[in-house]
C-alpha cells in the first residue's frame, strides 16, 4: 500500500470532537480552544536516518531540518509558531555529542523564529536515529490557508526554486515564514501548501482538495541551478523533472485570483527581493494536471515522492 492509500485508510474513522476545525488532510490540524481571536495549529514530522538523512550528516543539519520541517508546514497555513516537543530515539552506541549537536541546530532555528521548545521524550532505536517534532503555533480565527479552497481561474504560484535538493538544500532551507505572513497579510490566498514531497505530487493535493485542474507553463517553473547541474551527462535526471518530482524544496505553493497576480508580483518583488517568486500556471474546472511546452500540452505523468511507493 502506497503512502497516501496509508493515510487515507489510518485516517478514515478517526476520532474527532467539536473543537477541531481542520483535522488530517492539510498541512496543520486547526483546533479552536475558545482563545479570542486565534486558533491554535498542531504539526507533527520525524526524521529518519537513511530516509532522511544519512549517518553520516552534520547533526546540527539534521537538527535544523527536523524542526524546518513542521516550520515550513507551518507556514503554509499562514500560523506563527509558538513551542514544540522534541522526541529523540538514538541506537544506544551512538555518541552523546551527536545529540547534544542536533540540539544545537534545533535551537539556531527555533531562536530564528521565537520558538520555545519546552520538552520532549528521549528513547533508544535499534540502528538508527529519528527526530520526531511535534509544534504549536496560532493563526487568527477563521484565517488558516487551507489545501481546498483554490478557484478555477487561478494564478498558481511558487516560491524560490526547485529541485536537486539533494545538493544540500534539504538540510539548509530556511522556511518560509516571514514570506508566507508578509502574503497572508497583503493578498487574499485562496489555497496553500509547502512542497515537501514535489512540485507534481503537492500542487495534486491541492487539485485534490479543491476538486480543480490546472495547467503548468513548463518554461516558468523555476528549475534550481542544482537541478541543473545534477541534469548534466546521459544519464542524468532532466531538470525539469527534478523541479516536478524531486521533492524536500520546502517553497510554498499557492493560489491567488488572476486579477492579484500582477500586483502580487510587483509587490513581492519590492519586499523580498532576494527571494524568487514565479507565476507557474492557472487552475481550471477541468479535471487532470496538464503540462504546456511551446508547440504542445501533454498530461503531467510526473508524481512526487511517496513512501512505501
Amino acid at each position: 500500500m502506497k503512502e497516501f492509500e496509508l493515510i487515507q485508510l489510518l485516517t478514515r474513522d478517526l476520532a474527532s470532537n467539536s473543537a477541531t476545525v481542520a483535522g488530517p488532510g492539510d498541512d496543520c490540524a486547526i483546533i479552536d480552544l475558545g482563545i479570542p481571536g486565534r486558533q491554535v495549529l498542531l504539526k507533527t514530522d520525524a526524521v529518519v536516518e537513511g530516509v532522511h538523512f544519512l549517518a553520516d550528516t552534520d547533526p546540527k543539519r539534521v537538527g535544523h531540518k527536523a524542526l524546518g520541517r513542521c516550520l515550513s508546514d507551518l507556514a503554509a497555513m499562514a500560523g506563527t509558531p509558538v513551542c514544540a516537543l522534541v522526541t529523540l530515539a538514538l541506537p544506544p552506541e551512538r555518541p552523546t555529542a551527536w545529540a547534544t549537536q542536533a540540539y544545537e541546530g534545533m535551537n539556531a532555528l527555533a531562536n530564528r523564529y521565537s520558538v520555545a521548545i519546552v520538552g520532549g521524550e528521549t528513547t533508544t532505536l535499534p540502528e538508527r536515529a529519528l527526530l520526531s517534532i511535534s509544534l504549536l503555533g496560532t493563526v487568527p480565527t477563521g484565517r488558516g490557508i487551507l489545501r481546498s479552497g483554490m478557484k478555477p481561474g487561478d494564478a498558481i504560484f511558487v516560491t524560490g526554486e526547485l529541485g536537486g535538493s539533494l545538493a544540500g538544500h534539504h538540510l539548509d532551507f530556511e522556511p518560509r515564514l516571514n514570506e508566507s505572513a508578509w502574503l497572508a497579510s497583503h493578498f487574499s490566498l485562496h489555497a496553500m501548501i509547502d512542497v515537501s514531497d514535489g512540485l507534481a505530487g503537492d500542487l495534486r493535493h491541492l487539485l485534490a482538495a479543491s476538486r480543480c485542474g490546472a495547467e503548468l507553463l513548463a518554461s516558468a517553473i523555476p528549475v534550481s541551478r542544482a537541478a541543473q547541474q545534477a541534469g548534466k551527462g546521459s544519464a542524468a535526471r532532466p531538470p525539469l523533472l527534478a523541479a516536478l518530482a524531486d521533492g524536500e524544496d520546502f517553497e510554498l505553493l499557492f493560489t491567488v485570483a488572476s486579477a492579484d497576480a500582477v500586483p502580487l508580483m510587483d509587490r513581492w518583488k519590492e519586499r523580498f527581493p532576494d527571494t524568487r517568486l514565479s507565476c507557474i500556471g492557472r487552475a481550471s474546472d477541468t479535471p487532470g494536471l496538464r503540462l504546456k511546452h511551446p508547440h504542445r500540452v501533454e498530461e503531467l505523468t510526473a508524481r512526487g515522492y511517496e513512501h512505501f511507493a
